[in-house]
């Protein structure tokens, strides 16, 4: 849920410079209508000072289904345990689910929602390889069936920002895999990039994409050297930090738009910007984790700080 947007920097010191006392109180249907202090002959309302909205925390990452707006689960099976079991639990749990759910509210199953059913098993399978699996080759097989998807879907739905994010995180970490020299030698690199571009071309405000755009031109500075890297990639420094700053800018309170940052950094400027890192990384981990995928991140950022 999106926090109150307060209208005054401190809302606390306003009022009582104004000589008025602080009362919260609630009531009311309306968030607006709530009382938060007194005097003067009145009494001033939440809505005088601050606009309240309901909507995701994030208002660049939706989720819609059948032209509606919904809410996206990913379901990932933990190490070891079966997958079969785990998908036949899952749709038992559904089944449940369903009898209790009020009238013009809908459950679907994975791909059967659609395309962000597939958005949804995207970043699903996605969070699985890159933070859960430890069998290299199984991870590689994971992301080369997330850019199968993706490729049908840019087929059927280009104008889907996720087709192109997806199928741009998926070979990115798959070059990681193989080595981000393998990948350039494959074209890799170049198709990365085109994804990330059409992504942002589609959704500019799309922070995900901001920073793997970022973790792009600093992977491939940091393998091949300034020089090489813009003259036959295009890759920047500058351009990369911009990424970075972009992402944060659109999610403040993101602990991967830190931890990747810092990762950045370290790989293009190296030493002369480690303070910076350093920085970001603590930052990092006093961030509150947003969804699974960022608590993954949190520790790994922690992991990072005590190796330090």
């Amino acid at each position: 849920m999106r926090a109150v947007r307060l209208l005054a920097a401190a809302p606390a010191l306003l009022l009582a410079s104004c000589g008025l006392q602080p009362l919260y109180q609630g009531g009311g249907a309306s968030g607006g209508q709530v009382s938060v202090a007194q005097g003067l002959g009145g009494v001033v309302r939440l809505g005088d000072v601050a606009r309240i909205e309901r909507g995701a925390e994030n208002p660049y990452t939706r989720f819609r289904l059948n032209g509606e707006t919904g809410v996206g689960m990913g379901i990932v099976r933990q190490s070891g345990a079966n997958t079969l079991k785990v998908a036949e639990d899952a749709k038992a749990a559904i089944e449940e689910i369903r009898k209790d759910l009020p009238p013009g509210i809908s459950i679907e199953i994975g791909l059967k929602a659609g395309r962000s059913g597939i958005n949804a098993a995207n970043k699903a399978a996605m969070i699985y390889a890159n933070y859960l699996e430890d069998d290299e080759d199984k991870k590689l097989v994971l992301f080369q069936e997330i850019v199968e998807r993706c490729e049908a879907q840019q087929a059927s739905d280009p104008k889907n920002a996720n087709a192109w994010y997806y199928y741009a995180y998926a070979l990115g970490r798959y070059s990681q895999g193989i080595s981000i020299t393998k990948a350039l030698a494959q074209g890799l690199g170049g198709k990365i990039k085109t994804s990330l571009e059409r992504a942002l071309e589609l959704e500019p405000k799309h922070a995900d994409a901001h920073i793997a755009l970022g973790t792009w031109h600093a992977e491939i500075i940091d393998k091949v050297g300034t020089l090489v890297g813009g003259l036959t990639y295009g890759a920047k420094k500058e351009t990369g930090e911009k990424h970075f700053q972009s992402a944060l800018a659109l999610s403040p309170d993101s602990t991967i738009a830190r931890t990747e940052y810092a990762n950045g950094l370290a790989a293009m400027f190296g030493r002369s910007r480690l303070k910076d890192a350093e920085k970001l990384y603590a930052e990092a981990v006093e961030c509150t984790p947003a969804d699974a995928m960022e608590k993954l991140d949190l520790e790994a950022a922690n992991a990072e700080m005590e190796d330090d």
